[in-house]
């Protein structure tokens, strides 16, 4: 069955944002695969993409990030390439800021009456641990109590390659921020070995309703 066609309200009328980890560490090699972090970022990126915008008809939100960050509007699955190309690996990997800035981004629409009926979901592509974990978790957790329903904004984490501290830390944010003063559990992890395996709208579904 294929969520989208049957059944799948929840991510319909729904905005996508994507945030792409690219530090320094994305240009390593993953042992596992043989690929880059970076390669294997941009077949992620070129899914989520690829299935997002057939419901989300404006395009995607899409944030590069590492010590800075840029932001993009209305990207498509055939632009993918050309950004991976010019906004090449640099710098170490600071999420907070984006995420902070994808956050408020969509409660400002909100508060203007520009968002669609089933709100947002956030994904972030990753392969290397942030900087600023702590910070991270402070973003999600004051998210979370700005919302009515654990539907509204969903953050879905998509980790790329196979760093066992990244991880660990992953699996602490998708189990423990509700223990941490979250309001609800917005939050969702997902190992892109796992997108590969299962139909990608069902991941889609789990990061809004997991």
């Amino acid at each position: 069955m294929d969520i989208l066609t049957d059944g799948g309200e929840l991510i319909q009328k729904r905005d996508y944002t994507l945030l792409l980890d690219r530090s320094e560490k994305m240009a390593e090699l993953d042992s596992a695969s043989g690929l880059t972090l970076q390669a294997m970022l941009q077949d992620a990126t070129l899914a989520v993409v690829t299935q997002c915008e057939r419901f989300d008809f404006d395009g995607i939100s899409l944030y590069f990030y590492g010590s800075t960050f840029q932001q993009f509007e209305g990207i498509t699955s055939t632009e993918v390439a050309k950004l991976f190309r010019n906004y090449p690996p640099l710098g170490t990997s600071y999420l907070a800021r984006p995420l902070q800035d994808a956050i408020d981004r969509y409660f400002n629409r909100r508060r203007l009456g520009f968002v669609k009926p089933n709100g947002e979901t956030i994904f972030v592509l990753t392969g290397s641990v942030p900087e600023d974990i702590a910070e991270v978790k402070g973003v999600i957790i004051e998210a979370s109590k700005r919302i009515d329903r654990d539907e509204e904004l969903a953050i879905s984490i998509v980790q790329v390659g196979g760093d066992l501290a990244l991880r660990s830390i992953l699996l602490g944010l998708d189990d423990d921020l509700q223990k941490m003063g979250a309001k609800f559990d917005i939050c969702d992890t997902v190992t892109f070995e796992q997108i590969d395996r299962a139909v990608l709208s069902e991941v889609l579904l789990s990061a809004i309703v997991d």
